[in-house]
């Protein structure tokens, strides 16, 4: 038997850790690798054009399927590609494992074609980055960044120059047993006594949830039931929390909507649950403040904080719940219900346009429409922007459906390359890219990945040809918009020419036509809808304070609505309110 050599030791520590594929751009020192993996059965390379779409992509099948994930990069400009969807999945608590691969080893420190630093370059994306210098550290420095990236949630990088690559794998090296899940965090029994107390002594609760509430659907309902308390959420807490609740008050932030704002800074005692939101303008200052969170470190940066919690979501609630006293007055709950209700009543009422004629299309037509018709377990890749807001205000979640982008580091262009990742974990499942026109083209080349690969994503392009969020940003500082429309081409014939499906919609009678045949098309498809670049959106309650870069303006049409079905949940919550 032939002795392996240290990439063919890397790629099966990689397939014993449960990597199914790694994505990435082939080249040069990265070569013995990607050969390696061609003789592997057990893993997949996967080849996209440009190395931030590996990143995004192993980022997006890292947060479908909580496992391990990775990418790759050659020496140089093309591990410095990657950069950028890496921090996207760090901030996103994706595990992610990328290979950074580096000039000869002999060569380093001396200036060498294409030199760069990638033990510098990715110190701040990741908790894991070190080089392989020689081949006596494999397997342990690869099986420590694995350990690294799923048990602290987040991107590792391993460098590895060609040469140490291509080299003999060390005889009776040590291979340990690895960690491939994270262990569920409880909370210490002081806290538990404090943070009961502090329920037990407050008059009115609310709880204000991020996507640390994944898996905790079950509890932070029981726990709300138990001690009458409106349920709002971050753009982040939406997919987790919104559905089947009848104490949701919306959600709050700068795409924010309904009564969340108020019943956060109405309260007595405001507890945040599994949320790093950072807008901490709209978080009150006058009212007790509890956070529990999985990760420490995030306690109390975005407010002042009575009580941190160091722990799991589930299980705190799980301790918690049963120990704290039954409240019965609901009329706190009762009112924010009332003002969430009253709130998306008037938009529908204010919004008296007939969206369904006007011409250009609506965007929010677009996304209710889209919300009608995909899938009950369809995933969701949006853009950051305007794409954002569409999702956060239509999207209705249901504990199947996934929402997935570029939540915490707000990058352009992640839809399509986050799609990628998440069709690959599942041909069958229906994948749409909700893609703006900036990001769709700041990497179109990867919709060849699409075509290459028959994936079944399905691109629903919002065309406004204008940078629309970027064009709010400057109106509030009192700019004229400049630099942010785009000379854009008919985009459904781009993707026929690739040879994918491509369907062009300027009338609104159209869309609902064009998207049921996109959905039927067996391979990858884009609906090119040509949108109103002066539909823009606001949150409900926002001052020259709370954020830099958001104000209304008369000189667009900006629009308080945006709520699809939101209001009929609404509706049935206030139904369900006790008559007095």
């Amino acid at each position: 038997m032939a002795k392996q050599n240290v990439s063919e030791q890397f790629v099966d520590i990689l397939a014993r850790a449960g990597v199914k594929r790694l994505y990435g751009v082939v080249g040069d020192s990265l070569n013995p690798v990607v050969d390696a993996i061609r003789r592997n059965a057990d893993i997949e390379w996967i080849q996209v054009r440009h190395e931030e779409t590996a990143a995004f992509a192993a980022g997006a099948e890292a947060q479908i399927t909580g496992t391990l994930a990775a990418c790759a990069g050659s020496c140089g400009p093309g591990n410095l590609h990657l950069i950028n969807g890496l921090y996207d999945a760090h901030r996103s608590m994706a595990p992610v494992l990328a290979l950074a691969s580096h000039i000869p080893s002999g060569e380093i420190g001396l200036g060498y074609f294409q030199e760069t630093h990638p033990e510098l370059l990715f110190q701040e994306c990741s908790h894991y980055n070190e080089m392989i210098s020689n081949p006596q550290q494999m397997p342990r420095l690869l099986q420590t960044a694995i350990q690294h990236a799923i048990g602290r949630g987040g991107v590792s990088v391993v460098s590895m120059p060609g040469d140490i690559a291509s080299q003999p794998a060390p005889d009776k090296s040590v291979e340990h047993a690895m960690v491939t899940s994270r262990p569920t965090v409880r909370p210490g029994d002081d806290e538990i006594d404090k943070l009961c107390r502090m329920v037990d002594e407050a008059k009115r609760v609310t709880l204000f949830c991020g996507s640390g509430t994944a898996g905790a659907h079950a509890e932070v309902m029981e726990f709300a039931e138990r001690v009458k308390a409106p349920v709002g959420h971050a753009l982040r807490g939406k997919e987790w929390i919104q559905y089947d609740n009848p104490y949701d008050v919306g959600m709050s932030g700068l795409l924010g909507y309904g009564a969340a704002y108020e019943a956060t800074n109405e309260c007595d005692l405001l507890i945040l649950l599994g949320t790093d939101f950072p807008y901490n303008a709209f978080l009150p200052t006058d009212v007790k403040i509890v956070q529990v969170d999985v990760r420490p470190e995030r306690l109390g940066r975005r407010s002042k904080l009575d009580l941190a919690v160091w722990g799991d979501v589930r299980e705190t609630l799980r301790c918690l719940t049963p120990r704290v006293k039954v409240k019965t007055d609901r009329k706190f709950l009762d009112r924010m219900l009332k003002k969430h209700a009253d709130a998306l009543e008037g938009v529908i009422k204010a919004y008296t346009r007939k969206v369904e004629k006007h011409v250009p299309i609506h965007p929010e037509y677009v996304a209710s429409v889209l919300d009608e018709l995909a899938d009950d377990d369809a995933v969701f890749t949006v853009d950051t922007g305007m794409c954002n807001v569409w999702a956060a205000r239509y999207l209705t979640p249901n504990g199947k459906r996934r929402v997935i982008g570029s939540f915490s580091h707000g990058s352009m262009a992640n839809a399509l390359p986050q799609a990628i990742g998440a069709q690959f974990t599942d041909r069958s499942r229906q994948v749409v890219s909700m893609s703006g026109d900036g990001g769709f083209t700041m990497l179109m080349g990867d919709f060849l990945t699409l075509v290459q690969y028959n994936l079944p994503v399905k691109v629903v392009l919002f065309n406004n040809s204008a940078l629309g969020m970027v064009e709010l940003e400057m109106l509030v500082a009192g700019l004229p918009s400049f630099g942010t429309t785009n000379k854009n081409p008919d985009f459904a014939a781009i993707a026929r020419a690739s040879g994918a499906y491509g369907v062009r919609v300027e009338k609104p009678k159209e869309l609902e036509g064009a998207l049921k045949d996109a959905f039927k098309h067996k391979g990858p498809a884009l609906v090119d809808v040509v949108t109103d670049p002066n539909a823009l959106s606001i949150p409900p309650k926002i001052s020259a304070d709370m954020v830099t870069g958001f104000a209304l303006s008369a000189s667009k049409i900006v629009l308080d609505g945006g709520v699809g079905r939101m209001v009929q949940m609404a509706r049935s919550n206030l139904r369900n309110v006790p008559r007095p």
